[in-house]
């Protein structure tokens, strides 16, 4: 037998050499794919998971099954993803609550686990407006005249959020004490999923709640808007008056959903995933399908870019915790 040419075991140490993350990154993904998602059914995140998961889904050729693991204010889903295979075949959808604010809030719960570094950022995928909205019962118009129904009537109203140290809990707990109103909380482990239904219910009275979620229901006067959190009106909702021209600016956040995966993914893949998620977000009719609900896609230049933006998220929300003596003790 003929031994081999210089040349040739020259290209054979060279592929030995080579990780095997390159070879993973090319042919990924050879099976189904899973996208946590850590609020019940219904939401905005949950909308954008299921959209984003069937266009990635037909760009690969295999399946991207969108997996709701609500509970524990995000908890659940967020460590179930920093502690999964670095291989790119758990991926995580999550918000401004779940990879901002619980490393600050749940510090006691998550452990030695940090969502700013246990997690890769990939892309920011939506920005959302938020709106003050409340039940149509509730007799006001504006958050002007919430407040001073508020104020008469202690302890009355119940408002709704997605979790014990989300974003919509927080935003009511300081908008509550700067205009000097006691109302109750009633936390929903499912998100907006179980937020809007409450809502309609009249078993919450009012909340901070994003516009993906609750658009049609504000159109079909299922909700009534008191304000909505955005610089300026909305085109979709003219006659509804921003949170700073009522007098109240800088209250409410205007949330963003992004693409999560466990941090040590190799950067191949990483940047595979990444290119991929690019082009899923620029077909007109992602777009144009997610905009109709009022989410604007709006990616990251580059995971590296996203993750950075995360951090500096993170640590804006834990000077908001510590200057405000936040605790969370659930």
């Amino acid at each position: 037998m003929s031994r081999p040419s210089v040349p040739l075991l020259a290209a054979l140490a060279v592929a030995c050499a080579m990780p095997a993350s390159a070879f993973a990154a090319d042919a990924f993904p050879v099976r189904p794919v899973r996208m946590l998602v850590p609020f019940s059914p219904g939401g905005a995140t949950d909308i954008v998971a299921r959209q984003v998961a069937s266009k990635l889904g037909e760009l690969w050729g295999q399946p991207v099954i969108v997996d709701n693991r609500a509970g524990a204010s995000g908890n659940i889903a967020l460590e179930a993803t920093m502690k999964a295979v670095p291989d790119g075949y758990t991926l995580f959808v999550g918000n401004v609550t779940t990879n901002a604010i619980n490393e600050n809030t749940f510090a006691h719960v998550l452990g030695k686990l940090r969502p700013s570094r246990d997690l890769v950022g990939i892309t920011n995928l939506v920005e959302i407006p938020h709106m003050v909205v409340a039940n149509p019962a509730l007799p006001v118009a504006d958050v002007k005249q919430l407040v001073e129904f508020a104020r008469k009537n202690p302890n009355k109203l119940n408002f709704a959020s997605a979790g014990i140290g989300s974003y919509p809990h927080l935003d009511m707990v300081l908008f509550a004490r700067v205009v000097g109103m006691q109302v109750t909380h009633i936390p929903y482990k499912g998100g907006a999923g179980q937020m809007v239904p409450s809502l309609m219910g009249n078993e919450t009275q009012i909340a901070f709640l994003n516009l993906g979620s609750t658009i049609e229901h504000l159109r079909a006067g299922r909700l009534k808007p008191l304000a909505t959190t955005a610089p300026q009106r909305l085109a979709e909702l003219p006659s509804v008056p921003t949170m700073a021209e009522q007098g109240f600016a800088g209250h409410g956040t205007n949330a963003w959903n992004g693409l999560f995966a466990p941090a040590a993914l190799p950067k191949p893949l990483l940047d595979r995933i990444f290119a991929d998620t690019i082009k899923v977000l620029s077909m007109p009719d992602l777009r144009d399908s997610l905009g109709k609900l009022l989410m604007q896609v709006s990616p990251s230049k580059s995971p590296e870019a996203y993750t950075a933006f995360v951090r500096a998220e993170t640590e804006k929300w834990a000077k908001v915790v510590r200057e405000n003596n936040i605790k969370v003790t659930d």
